[in-house]
């Protein structure tokens, strides 16, 4: 069996470190894998994929500005022919891998995780027939979360559903278990602070800013700690100059010791307007921390119950000031984060693709 993960690039997000995650485990399972990329750019998460499996072969077709040119679809054809089957993950990959399996005259078996519970072409009408015929030409499509698979049947029609297949998202839990805190003075985050952490990229979907202007409510002791990059952050950092914050707001870039960072705070957070099943929820819930979401869909179905959900800024302030004063609520919402966690092993995960990757090359 050999496989190919296909994605636009390893930058930092759920979709990314699913992927590299993935891999590292079909790979300690003898399973033959490499891994296909759009826009092969310098990023922690494939350091550490290099580091890790050196021998993987990795196909990168350009950077940044080439993702969205259609002359991808002619190099990936060359390149997925000589695989069983192309797992694909993300938009435009999600097109080119397609319309390449079209004209190769050994077709490949495809299939494609969708990770979001919407995005900006469901909403254009132009573009629906295209979008319908290229999830057509997929095997199975497998979706992340009850959101993600309930939006998706929406979108296409009835049809489809067989084709449709759920496996929740899934993470490394002994990897954040074992991890060791951190000394938060390098950072000059002062020692008697209470730390707030947010694991995210910086873009439109995201939303930095709630996390931002919730530390206007807070004492002067707590800081934000901001994990990630993207093209929304330098308006954050705007803000939180705006608000007389940036001092307690700590812009920290990518980084590959999270679950570290995990073991060292305080509170965990996720402001985000939607998800698919994120990974960042899905840690927060294994940190050891209260784990805090913005009731928003894909967010509303992994946190309730477990987590603490919130509406805006004020809400936030609100919740985090309360488990801050109560020691015992505080415990048992990380009593009840941890259980919820070990629905998404990645253990759990990996067995149920490999169960689809079987059946499909049947």
């Amino acid at each position: 069996m050999k496989i190919l993960q296909a994605i636009n690039s390893l930058a930092t997000g759920g979709a990314e470190k699913l992927v590299i995650d993935l891999i590292d485990k079909l790979a300690l399972k003898d399973i033959e894998v490499s891994l296909l990329l759009l826009d092969g750019s310098d990023s922690v998460f494939l350091k550490k994929l290099k580091s890790k499996h050196p021998k993987i072969k990795i196909y990168v077709l350009g950077d940044n500005k080439n993702i969205y040119k259609p002359l991808n679809i002619l190099k990936i054809r060359t390149i997925i022919k000589n695989y069983d089957l192309v797992h694909v993950h993300l938009f435009p990959m999600f097109y080119w891998v397609a319309f390449a399996n079209l004209f190769t005259f050994k077709a490949s078996k495809l299939l494609f995780t969708e990770h979001n519970t919407t995005n900006k072409r469901r909403n254009k009408k132009s573009i629906k027939l295209i979008e319908k015929f290229v999830y057509n030409q997929y095997d199975k499509i497998i979706t992340i979360s009850d959101a993600v698979d309930l939006n998706l049947k929406e979108h296409l029609t009835p049809s489809y559903n067989k084709c449709i297949e759920l496996v929740y998202n899934g993470i490394n839990l002994e990897e954040i278990k074992k991890a060791s805190p951190l000394d938060l003075s390098e950072f000059n985050i002062p020692t008697n602070s209470k730390t707030i952490l947010q694991v995210s990229s910086f873009t439109a979907q995201k939303s930095q800013d709630i996390a931002i202007k919730a530390l206007l409510k807070l004492p002067e002791n707590f800081h934000l700690i901001l994990i990630g990059d993207g093209v929304t952050k330098e308006m954050n950092i705007n803000l939180a100059k705006e608000k007389n914050v940036l001092d307690r707001t700590h812009f920290l870039g990518v980084r590959g010791d999270v679950p570290q960072f995990l073991k060292t705070v305080d509170f965990v957070v996720l402001a985000s307007k939607y998800e698919g099943l994120s990974l960042a929820s899905v840690e927060g819930l294994a940190s050891g921390k209260p784990f805090l979401a913005s009731n928003s869909p894909g967010l509303k179905e992994v946190v309730e119950n477990s987590g603490i959900l919130f509406e805006n800024e004020n809400d936030l302030s609100a919740k985090i000031l309360e488990l801050n004063n109560d020691h015992k609520f505080y415990n048992e919402i990380v009593r009840k984060c941890k259980t919820k966690s070990e629905n998404y092993n990645i253990e759990k995960m990996v067995d149920a693709y490999i169960k689809i990757y079987n059946s499909l090359l049947k």
